[in-house]
C-alpha cells in the first residue's frame, strides 16, 4: 500500500468523524444550561451512569495484574504506580456525566427530565429502582411459562384440527392417517 492510497483511506473516516463532531457541537449549543441541569438531576435520580462506576478500577486491578506477573520484584513499585495514575483519572468521570446529560438533554425536554427526576426521587420512584429488578425476573419468568403454555396449546389445537381435517378428507373406508405430533 502506497501512501497515497492509505492517505485516501483515512480521509473518509477522518472527514465522518469531522462532520460528526460538528453536529454534536451545533447539538451543544441548542441546549441551554438549565436543561443539562435538569439532564443531570434524572441521570443522578435514575442512576443512569452507575454502571459504569467500576470500570476505572476494573482497568487499574487489570493492569496491575498484568505488569506484576511480567515483573513480580516491581509489585509495589506498579501498584503504587497504577493507583496513583488511576486516582488522577478519577477526575474525568464528570465527563461521562456531562456526555450522559447531553445524550438525555437532546432525547428530551426540559420539563421532561424535571418530571423523570421528581418521580424517580420520590418514595414510589425509588421504590421501582430497588424493585424493578426483581419485578421484571418475576415477569420474565412468568412470561416464560405462559409462551410454554401457549406454544404447548397451540400445538395440540393445531394437530387435532389436522387430525379432523384429514379424517374427513380420507375416504370413508379407509382409515386416515395421523400426522406427527
Amino acid at each position: 500500500m502506497n501512501q497515497t492510497t492509505g492517505l485516501h483511506r483515512l480521509i473518509a473516516p477522518l472527514a465522518a468523524l469531522g462532520l460528526l463532531a460538528g453536529l454534536q457541537g451545533a447539538n451543544a449549543q441548542d441546549v441551554s444550561e438549565a436543561h443539562l441541569n435538569a439532564a443531570r438531576s434524572a441521570i443522578a435520580a435514575i442512576g443512569a451512569t452507575e454502571q459504569f462506576d467500576g470500570i476505572l478500577p476494573q482497568a487499574a486491578a487489570a493492569l496491575k495484574a498484568e505488569l506484576i506477573q511480567k515483573d513480580p520484584n516491581l509489585e509495589a513499585l506498579i501498584t503504587k504506580t497504577v493507583d496513583d495514575k488511576a486516582i488522577a483519572l478519577a477526575a474525568r468521570r464528570a465527563d461521562l456525566e456531562t456526555e450522559a446529560a447531553r445524550a438525555y438533554a437532546n432525547s428530551f425536554s426540559q420539563a421532561d427530565l424535571e418530571a423523570i427526576a421528581t418521580f424517580y426521587n420520590s418514595e414510589s420512584g425509588k421504590k421501582l429502582i430497588a424493585e424493578g429488578p426483581i419485578v421484571t425476573r418475576e415477569v420474565l419468568k412468568a412470561a416464560g411459562i405462559w409462551q410454554n403454555g401457549i406454544a404447548r396449546d397451540l400445538t395440540e389445537a393445531v394437530g387435532n384440527t389436522l387430525n379432523e381435517q384429514m379424517k374427513a378428507a380420507a375416504p370413508a373406508t379407509e382409515e386416515a392417517p395421523k400426522p406427527a405430533q
